[in-house]
């Protein structure tokens, strides 16, 4: 089992920025893959960003790239969403997931283990 919490939620004002972490205890080992995705109220739960854990590979959204940036701090099991020129649109609860299975998946069904989540909110 894997266990994951994030941290790093708030508000903030439009052009703002906000960084997330995400700890990971338990059988870390077997992680192949973190993710982050986000859900805001009545939609899909959607991809934000993920990592290749050994290979350190990234992937976006395309409504986020050149704005966030998610990285990785293997001695801290953690995993980092560095949120900048944040838009309202970005509002959501931000969630972070881990997968054992090779290769970054862009669904959540890719993914096995889910945090709680951390709401985000961006005022205009």
């Amino acid at each position: 089992q894997v266990q994951l919490v994030e941290s790093g939620g708030g508000l903030v004002q439009a052009g703002g920025s906000l960084r997330l972490s995400c700890a990971a205890s338990g059988r870390t080992f077997s992680n192949a893959a973190m993710a982050w995705f986000r859900q805001a109220p009545g939609k899909e739960r959607e991809f934000v960003a993920g990592i290749d854990w050994r290979r350190g590979s990234t992937s976006y959204r395309d409504s986020v790239k050149g704005r966030f940036t998610i990285s990785k701090d293997n001695a801290k099991n953690t995993v980092y969403l560095q949120m900048n020129s944040l838009k309202p649109e970005d509002t959501a609860i931000y969630y972070c997931a881990a997968s054992t299975s090779s290769g970054l998946g862009l669904i959540p069904a890719a993914y096995t283990y889910w945090g709680r989540g951390t709401q985000v909110t961006v005022s205009s």
